[in-house]
Order: structure tokens, then sequence, then C-alpha cells
């Protein structure tokens, strides 16, 4: 299927989205809209014949546990509402632990690398195949940007993602921004792994800002897109014509000419190249034998370990490099301050500049459990336990807020004790 050129929609530049000459699909984020009601601005788009794909985030089909029924029925539905021709999810893990290790289950709040390992690899075929068949529609995975590179690796990017699609089917959706951070991050050359993948399986392409500080890329999806992302995108192209090309922005919107302006940047890329267009023919892929528990459990433990490390402090794993490792984890705790910020405004209105320090103080000690609403609750409650904010009116506003939401009255001393051991056992 051709898409030609989108944009990310984001309800904050809805408009603006509505308004950009020459769009002819969009993106949202899957979890971010309801099952059975969509956005006024979506419902406009639709109704001009523009293609809206849900893009997923938190299914985590690199992680060790089989996908939850709950969150693919979720995600079907959103692709049924959206009358989409496929979704699209990561090639990452986003929480671990839980019964197979025997800890409690963490959030990491954001995409994990997987280990390119044959074990991983295993695990997430696996994954796929019970998510494809749980979608009514066909599902492309995106290869994620990374902070830290798994030792003892036994694959390349582009020999795992070929792989993975050998052996499901799957399609691929290709960040050329990711491509890019790995290239900085990780020493791992794009055209490398491009020659690798078999591009006729790509669904469509993302391309993204970022920002280099320190010899580390940040993949920020908040700062304009550069120009080496741009070559990569141009490595692609000389290799094949994408279906489709999509302008990511999360944070810091720009004003509606600039996000046009790089658009036409991109644009003009494509029309440079001279990579043929490709028609994807899914591979037969035969029936493949359960994947032994014993296996899921190491990918498990290993998973856990890196996540426990990223946030709840615990020892770096053998093999990682350290630095990284806290680079890793100081973003995991900023992108938290920031979505529990948006998840719940009213705090850092509430707390104003103190918002931050508070919460990353909070962060530091309490890895998140159950998502980011549940931790806005969470912080609340342990800023009103500990006599928090110290004026007056703004712990009154705290207070009534949190009642609003969680209870009717604080946690009593027993449910107070109870929680301060689990954080300590979480924290070990």
């Amino acid at each position: 299927m051709k898409l030609g050129i989108g944009i990310g929609w984001r309800p904050e530049i809805a408009a603006e989205v509505e308004a950009l000459p020459g769009i002819d699909w969009v993106e949202a984020v899957a979890e971010n809209l309801c099952a059975d009601h969509l956005p006024d601005s979506l419902v406009r788009l639709r109704e001009r014949g523009v293609t809206v794909i849900p893009h997923g985030v938190s299914l985590g089909l690199g992680g060790a546990d089989r996908p939850d029924p709950g969150r693919l029925a979720d995600l079907a539905a959103r692709a049924t509402l959206l009358g989409a021709p496929l979704v699209t999810e990561h090639v990452a893990f986003v929480r671990a632990g839980g019964a197979r290790t025997g800890s409690p289950v963490l959030e990491a709040g954001h995409l994990l690398p997987v280990p390119r390992t044959r074990a991983a690899l295993d695990v997430l075929c696996e994954n796929v195949r019970i998510a494809q068949e749980a979608l009514p529609v066909p599902l492309a995975l995106e290869n994620i940007a990374a902070l830290v590179s798994w030792p003892d690796e036994e694959l390349t990017e582009g020999q795992f993602l070929a792989e993975l699609v050998e052996r499901t089917g799957v399609r691929l959706l290709i960040d050329v921004a990711n491509l890019h951070t790995n290239h900085v991050n990780r020493g791992e050359d794009p055209a490398t792994a491009l020659d690798e993948l078999p591009v006729e399986a790509i669904a469509y392409v993302h391309v993204a800002g970022g920002i280099e500080k320190d010899g580390v890329w940040h993949d920020t999806h908040a700062h304009p897109v550069t120009a080496p992302v741009l070559d990569v995108l141009a490595e692609l192209r000389s290799r094949v014509d994408p279906p489709g090309v999509l302008l990511e922005r999360d944070e810091a919107f720009p004003p509606a000419g600039e996000l046009a302006g790089e658009l036409d940047a991109i644009r003009g890329v494509l029309e440079k190249g001279e990579g043929a267009s490709t028609a994807w023919a899914a591979p037969e892929v035969p029936p493949a034998p359960p994947v032994a528990e014993s296996l899921r459990d190491g990918v498990a433990v290993a998973q856990t370990a890196l996540l426990s490390a990223l946030v709840a402090g615990t020892p770096a794993p053998k093999g990682f490099d350290r630095r990284r490792l806290g680079v890793q984890s100081r973003a995991l705790a900023a992108k938290r301050a920031d979505v529990v910020g948006k998840v719940a405004p009213e705090l850092p209105e509430i707390l104003g500049d103190g918002y931050r320090a508070a919460f990353l103080a909070y962060a530091g000690a309490r890895p998140m459990t159950a998502g980011y609403r549940r931790d806005a609750l969470d912080f609340a409650e342990h800023l009103l336990l500990a006599g928090r904010p110290e004026d007056d009116a703004a712990r009154r506003r705290l207070t009534y807020w949190w009642r609003d939401r969680a209870a009717p009255r604080p946690p009593g001393r027993a449910t107070r004790l109870a929680r301060a051991a689990r954080s300590v056992l979480v924290g070990r």
C-alpha cells in the first residue's frame, strides 16, 4: 500500500496538521486514543480520506512474557475504529520482573533494546506471532534508538531484523533517526544495517530530530531533523522507494511553517533517490514449536537486571557500560517527570518550580510499577505523607487533588508501612 508523506498526529498540533498541505496520512499513538471515540481532528482527517495508523508503545513484544491479551485487544480495537490498513509497534521491552523472577514488575516508561541473541530472537518471534494472530490487520515493527549496548550479542541489528521478518512475515517500520542514533551511540553503520535488511519488507519510514550532548545522541523528537538523519534517509532511498515516510515530533512543537519546511526537506531527499518501489510478498512461515519456558526465564532474568539497574539503583549487570547506564537512567527519570507532568498537569502547577526536583527525588527511590497515572497519584501521596509542600495553600490544593482521584482520606499507618516495605524490596 502506498502511503505517501505523513506526519505524527499529536493533540498539541492537531490544527496545524489539518492545515498542512500535502499530508497523505498521519500516525497516532494508540494508547492516547479512546477505544470508542476519536478526537474531532482525526474524524475530520478521516473524512478527507487521510489514512490514520495507530502506533503502539506499550506491548513490549521484546519482553520475556507473552503479549498481554488486554493490550492486544486494545490495539486491535483502535485499528478497527480507525479503519487502519496496518498497526505498528516496536522491537523493544518496556517492563520486566514479575513471576518469572520472583520480583516486583518494573515499568521502564520507555522503549529499551532487546539483546540481539538467539534466545531473545526466539522469544520475540513467538510474541510477534501471537500478536499477529490477535490483530485484524498486518503488523509492522520499528527499530529503536538505544543509549546502551548488551554484551555478547550474536547478531547485528540488520541480521536480527532480517531473521525476524523471515521467521514471522512481519513488516518493518524503519526509523532512520534511530539508525543514526545507534551510529553515534553504539558505533553501528547505518549503511551496513540497510544492506542487511530486507528493504522490500519496509511498510514505512520514520524521520525525527534529536540532539548530541557529550558524545551521546538523544533521540528527543523535540528538535529539528538534522542533515545526518536526512543522509540516512538518502541511503535508504538509494535502495528502495519506501511506501511511506513520516515526520515525528513529540515535544517543543515549532510553528506550522517549520514543520512544512521539514516535510519539504524529506520530499526533496525522496525525489532524488534511485531505488525502485518493490512489492511486498510475505514469506511462507512454517509452524514453529513453542519456546521453552526456561528460555523465557533466562531472558526475564537478564532484562530485569538491566531495568532494575536503570530505575531502582541496583548494581550494573556485568558487561554493561556504567557511564552509559547512568545516562540512560537519568534520561528515563527525566522522561518520567515530563510524562507525569502531562498526565497530571495540576502537579507542576501546584508545586511550581519545585516540581521537577521533587519528582526526581521521589523517582530515585521508587521505580514505576503501574503506569504514569498511578505514578502521579503515588508521587502526590508521597509528598503529603512527608508534610509537603511546605506552603499551606499548596498542600491543601494537593490534598484535594489527591482525594479527588485516589481516596476519600490519606492512607493509614498500616498502609504507609506496607508501601514503605514494598519500596525497600523493589529497590533491592
